[in-house]
């Protein structure tokens, strides 16, 4: 059994892949500010696991909150989900994003090149390829100038952790490139839980169908697709918790022969904003109140992975599809109420 620290573990992705690593046997310490993220999630990671993990609530943009979580223990590896997470948002206060992201990032290799802790796994982004010149994107497409200060986040903390390795030897990471998580938990105990008006797709989607709110925007129908609307890989946040537990168990095998390693998570298949509307209609039988919005600044075009390298190194793969993540993030939606 290892200890593992999950930094934003209360959030959407950190508290799927709590249950996953808990299943496994591991302990778990989450440590999580809860500005973006609630403490009923807790209860919902127990209801599932049957186990309670250990909270903290700190902030991991604060060094000396790290160095007294990495004084009261000793951790095997960490998985980085903490950080400001939205496109839109980031283009409006990017100032907080840079603070945000990077503090946190650089602290927390400081700090456990200072313990002697190595495997670390960061949450990245699709969004570090910008624009991407083909599609599907594989890990070795060109980074790409950011579209966004978030994205920008991302290629400067892959760059920072790169060079962190390079000087300090014992340090083991991955960096796991998310496309676009939707869904929740197939128990409806967790799932996507924003705070205030939602920032992604998904969320809005099934808020508008609880009548939360009045009308979905879909941003821009006049990109050069099929349907004239963005193109997104829309991957299941139970696939994406999965894939964190193989990266981790492979830096803990020492399996990896770079210290650093990058991978696509994705389903390895695009789905447009109006595709997406309709497979939640379909599931839900409910119908949409939406309508066409100018673009959205920072977005790109479209992005899907090419999932072979996660495929054949990792021993994963995407099982769930774009209906399944509908009808589990619908159900999720129908118990929260309004």
């Amino acid at each position: 059994m290892a200890t593992i620290l999950l930094t934003g573990g209360l959030g959407f992705i950190g508290s799927h892949t709590a249950v996953e690593l808990i299943a496994l046997g591991h302990e778990v310490i989450i440590v999580d500010n809860l500005s973006n993220s609630r403490i009923e999630v807790l209860e919902g990671i127990e209801k599932i696991s049957g186990v309670k993990p250990v909270f903290e609530n700190k902030d991991v943009s604060n060094k000396l909150d790290i160095e007294q979580l990495c004084s009261k223990y000793k951790f095997d590896g960490c998985i980085h989900f903490a950080a400001y997470k939205a496109v839109g948002e980031s283009v409006n206060k990017p100032l907080e994003y840079y603070q945000n992201n990077i503090a946190s990032l650089v602290y927390l290799l400081q700090v456990f090149r200072d313990k002697g802790f190595s495997n670390f796994i960061f949450s990245s982004s699709c969004t570090v390829y910008g624009q991407a010149d083909e599609m599907p994107i594989t890990e070795d497409a060109p980074v790409k100038p950011a579209e966004s200060p978030y994205g920008n986040t991302k290629q400067i903390g892959e760059e920072i952790i790169q060079e962190a390795i390079k000087a300090h030897s014992d340090l083991n990471a991955i960096s796991l490139r998310y496309f676009n998580p939707i869904g929740a938990h197939e128990s409806s105990e967790i799932g996507e839980l924003p705070l205030g008006v939602p920032l992604n797709l998904v969320p809005y989607i099934t808020q508008t169908a609880a009548g939360i709110r009045k009308e979905l925007k879909v941003f821009g129908n006049d990109y050069p697709t099929p349907d004239g609307t963005a193109i997104r890989d829309y991957i299941h946040v139970v696939d994406l918790a999965k894939a964190h537990v193989k990266a981790l168990d492979r830096l803990m095998k020492h399996e990896n022969n770079d210290p650093y390693e990058v991978f696509n998570l994705g389903t390895g298949k695009g789905s447009s904003v109006l595709e997406a509307i309709n497979s939640f209609e379909k599931v839900s039988g409910e119908k949409l109140n939406w309508t066409f919005a100018p673009r959205r600044a920072g977005d790109v075009i479209e992005a899907y992975a090419d999932t072979t390298k996660a495929n054949e190194v990792l021993g994963w793969k995407a099982e769930k599809n774009i209906e399944d993540c509908m009808r589990d993030a619908w159900r999720w939606q129908q118990k929260l109420g309004k």
